[in-house]
């Protein structure tokens, strides 16, 4: 019994081992950030999409293409523009000429790809936009009648910028409920600032040796370790009252779904494995709970004449509970 309890406290040992490297290896490029690195990486161990939203220039790119190098993930960016149409992003039919005559073969988009960066997501047009959400949410493309597998592991980073929304598609309620999370990336205090300047200023190509972490099969068995740590009774009842809190709260138009709850539950489970422990505490829950509910709540107008965020609602319900 005590060796099996030594072997089970030795896996969690070795992904938190792991999932530490990975951070650290990415702050050999990317400086600052944390919060937003953590949390990126915890959807990526619950096999969810990120909705980021930052200002112009504050490294979406660099993080996402970094992440990536480091967990050993084939890396593909989307940028979206109004005429981007939904086959350049899932690929289309092209004719072949060969020996046998004329034949129809499917040419794969930016989307077949491990980790993709879908930079200004409310730039595209909502036909394009659902051809995205289709890949997040099925796994898969379809092109004529045919549908695609994408590989796993697969996630998307998608990122809005929170100024100059004119001309602009904002998602819908029903599609931002398919991001795991939303972050918010914002401006560098100044000491991270000035290492940034000096770090990018003073090589003309400034790309440290990263080492690959893990491997895309490590990774997927890193996902199906992180839903099997423990969570007590009371603390996922917790999980699920602070969702059903935003139901019936008098700040909000709108609350949050059962996806909410079993979204909370799971960045809490992978919040635990990173912070080093084989359990899920109320601290793991709250800590979630912003990310993971901002983008699906609605405030309705006596919030907003009060000047509320989503971020202000939600803390008072996590006090609350």
């Amino acid at each position: 019994m005590k060796l099996k309890a030594r072997d089970e406290a030795g896996k969690y040992d070795r992904a938190n081992e792991k999932l530490n490297q990975v951070i650290e290896e990415t702050g050999k490029v990317i400086v600052g950030q944390d919060e937003v690195l953590k949390n990126t990486l915890i959807s990526i161990l619950c096999d969810g999409n990120v909705l980021l939203e930052s200002y112009p220039g504050l490294g979406k790119t660099k993080m996402t293409r970094t992440l990536s190098e480091v967990l050993g993930l084939e890396f593909s960016r989307i940028q979206n523009t109004p005429d981007l149409m939904p086959t350049d992003i899932t690929g289309t039919q092209i004719i072949n000429d060969n020996a046998d005559g004329k034949e129809f073969k499917f040419q794969e988009g930016p989307i077949f790809a491990n980790m993709v960066l879908a930079d200004e997501i409310n730039r595209a047009t909502p036909k394009t936009q659902a051809a995205l959400l289709e890949a997040m949410e099925e796994k898969q493309v379809t092109a004529g009648n045919t549908s695609y597998e994408l590989e796993k592991p697969f996630f998307v980073i998608a990122t809005q910028n929170p100024i100059d929304q004119e001309g602009t598609y904002p998602l819908p309620e029903a599609q931002t409920d398919r991001f795991l999370m939303k972050l918010r990336l914002d401006y560098p205090p100044r000491e991270d600032e000035e290492e940034i300047v000096d770090r990018f200023t003073s090589e003309l190509d400034y790309s440290p040796k990263l080492e690959t972490v893990l491997s895309k099969p490590s990774l997927i068995k890193l996902q199906e370790f992180t839903r099997s740590v423990p969570i007590a009774d009371d603390i996922r009842e917790r999980a699920v009252e602070i969702v059903a809190e935003t139901r019936k709260n008098d700040k909000l138009d709108f609350g949050a779904s059962p996806r909410a709850s079993m979204s909370l539950v799971l960045t809490s489970k992978a919040n635990a494995l990173i912070e080093g422990r084989n359990y899920v505490s109320a601290r793991d829950i709250d800590s979630m709970a912003k990310p993971v509910l901002r983008h699906r709540i609605g405030l309705n107008f006596k919030a907003e004449k009060e000047g509320l965020s989503t971020d202000d609602v939600v803390e008072e319900i996590i006090s609350n509970v």
